[in-house]
């Protein structure tokens, strides 16, 4: 019997596609690093003003939200206010621009994504990096404004590496969970315009955790965000304001953000590594 006839009668069996990570480490990282480069680049490419437009989005919110929150409804008894609330939109501006670029992502470099072996994980994750550099570059004029502002240097600016660790881990998760899922279900962009709306008034940015009224306060217990913005105030705006464990009442209900935090990230591994082999076959 030829191998030809042999090879006919065998049963047929499901081909997987390239994993997540698939081919090597070394290719994956420097896949990662030239595509988060040629995106940071291409955001500003024949602009006038080039970077400086990555400063206006927040900048505005900025310039809004604190005529309304000052001069209209008129919160009173949070200290410096106007630092605290441009801290927070540079925070949150940098994680719903990752997150609604990312919706998209994998389904915007469908040439590359039908390649063999082209690593599925490389294409959300160059949107994080590519987010994290407009962030780094933003809090440079937001500590020259805190620092006008008579906000005196803390030894514990030194760990704002751990909150921006905390917001990227949460943005990357968010990331890698919408821009699988969008390649089957499209409307996930439309459902996440709306979330990001959502979160925007529904994590303490706009105002302090102690500020809400309590059935307020137990709906942001379930906001991953809420830890991360109710620290970064006490850590680098006000030493006298409440930690994030203190602020929420205790560690019961502080954990219930930590579960939420480490539930989104779990299933964020779990989504992409088991879409990531047929991207290419739903595309």
């Amino acid at each position: 019997m030829s191998v030809a006839v042999r090879e006919r009668d065998l049963p047929l069996r499901d081909v997987q596609g390239p994993s997540a990570v698939g081919g090597g480490s070394r290719r994956f990282f420097d896949l990662l690093l030239l595509i988060s480069i040629t995106d940071f680049k291409k955001t500003y490419y024949g602009t006038v003003l080039g970077y400086f437009w990555s400063l206006v989005r927040p900048a505005v919110m900025f310039s809004v939200l604190l005529v309304v929150f000052t001069q209209i409804f008129r919160l009173s008894g949070v200290a410096h206010y106007p630092v605290l609330l441009l801290l927070g939109i540079v925070f949150f501006t940098a994680f719903q621009e990752v997150t609604s670029t990312a919706v998209t992502s994998v389904v915007a470099n469908e040439g590359i994504v039908r390649k063999t072996q082209f690593p599925r994980l490389v294409i959300p994750l160059a949107t994080v990096m590519t987010g994290i550099f407009n962030l780094l570059l933003n809090l440079i004029p937001v500590f020259i404004f805190i620092l006008a502002f008579g906000i005196a240097p803390m030894w514990t600016w030194l760990l704002l590496p751990l909150i921006l660790l905390a917001l990227i881990g949460v943005t990357t998760a968010v990331a890698l969970i919408l821009s699988a899922l969008y390649v089957r279900f499209r409307d996930v962009a439309i459902i996440w315009g709306v979330m990001g709306t959502v979160l925007l008034y529904g994590s303490p940015i706009l105002y302090p955790f102690d500020k809400a009224p309590e059935k307020v306060q137990t709906a942001l217990l379930f906001n991953p965000l809420t830890p991360i913005f109710t620290q970064s105030r006490q850590w680098i705006i006000d030493p006298s304001a409440p930690n994030a464990v203190a602020a929420v009442g205790g560690w019961a209900r502080f954990s219930i953000s930590v579960f939420v935090y480490a539930a989104i990230c779990v299933t964020a591994v779990w989504i992409f590594r088991r879409e990531a082999p047929r991207i290419a076959e739903d595309l």
